[in-house]
């Protein structure tokens, strides 16, 4: 179980060859990790699916070897029960995300992480970016949802190579899970890499993924106060997509007072507002991310 937030369950990963991979995480209480693999071989924990090797890897990622060095120190609850609370329940996210961002920044490949309430338009606005700029960039999505694999088939059908993480019961994704997807994926160098988050925006903002740029999407069906009301995800982000504006005659939401409440939780937010629907907007979602990917490659 995350103690941090309470959400807790084995999450499962798909891979491109349809493999079938369950994880147990005990944070709180083991560093021990179970795997059970749904294929003919077994492997360590660095193991990649479908491989047919005994788990030996390349880059920064291979040598992830399932130690967890957590601190932790007796506390007294109110029911006298001695319970081992971890110091910092982030510390090792923090270095696994910093392995995810290394690897990424060694193959020149920009992550973004996107992030945004259930029914926002995350998978639609990935669907669009993935067709509209086929032969312009390279794409690699990994896909976060509690069940099912419909958003990574949905991606797959555009001909991205997509990997699900299914979370179960928990709220959103870890470094954790990001280092095995990025293991089997495999993203080309010099390509972008879409991680598409859990519908959540509590829990997912105090995850760092190793994600170069966190990208906040809201529709202007949620509300304009949706920014204060979640300051702690808005306030990590560096782009906000406002989304779904064609449907602005027909809501009562106000774009600027949107807008100025994020602005109060972050002033540097760059804004997108766009339809997937009628594609309005998308171009210059389009021209900032051509621009990032060649800051990228610049540098």
């Amino acid at each position: 179980m995350c103690i941090t937030c309470g959400c807790g369950a084995p999450e499962s990963r798909t891979n491109l060859h349809h493999h079938s991979h369950t994880h147990g995480h005990d944070h709180a209480h083991a560093p021990d990790h179970g795997h059970a693999h749904a294929h003919g071989h077994s492997h360590g924990i660095t193991g990649v699916a479908g491989s047919g090797h005994s788990g030996q890897h390349d880059d920064h990622l291979d040598h992830h070897d399932n130690q967890h060095h957590h601190t932790h120190e007796p506390v007294q609850d109110t029911g006298g029960r001695l319970l081992q609370l971890e110091r910092d329940v982030l510390y090792e996210n923090k270095l696994l995300a910093e392995r995810n961002r290394g690897y990424c920044d060694a193959k020149g490949i920009l992550a973004l992480n996107l992030v945004s309430s259930p029914g926002s338009g995350k998978t639609q606005l990935l669907e669009r970016t993935l067709t509209d700029l086929k032969g312009e960039l390279n794409f690699a999505v990994i896909e976060g949802d509690q069940h099912t694999s419909n958003d990574a088939d949905r991606i797959r059908a555009t001909g991205t190579p997509a990997v699900q993480i299914n979370t179960g019961k928990g709220c959103h994704l870890d470094a954790h899970m990001v280092l095995h997807a990025l293991q089997e994926l495999k993203p080309a160098e010099n390509s972008v890499l879409f991680i598409e988050n859990v519908g959540n925006l509590v829990c997912p903002a105090m995850f760092d993924l190793g994600e170069e740029v966190r990208v906040v999407i809201m529709s202007v069906t949620e509300g304009d106060d949706k920014p204060v009301k979640y300051p702690d995800m808005f306030h990590s982000s560096a782009v906000c997509v406002i989304n779904k504006t064609d449907l602005l005659p027909y809501v009562p939401f106000d774009l600027e007072k949107a807008k100025a409440n994020a602005r109060k939780v972050n002033p540097k937010l760059i804004f997108f507002e766009l339809s997937c629907t009628s594609g309005e907007g998308l171009d210059s979602w389009y021209s900032w991310l051509c621009s990032k990917m060649q800051q990228k490659k610049d540098n």
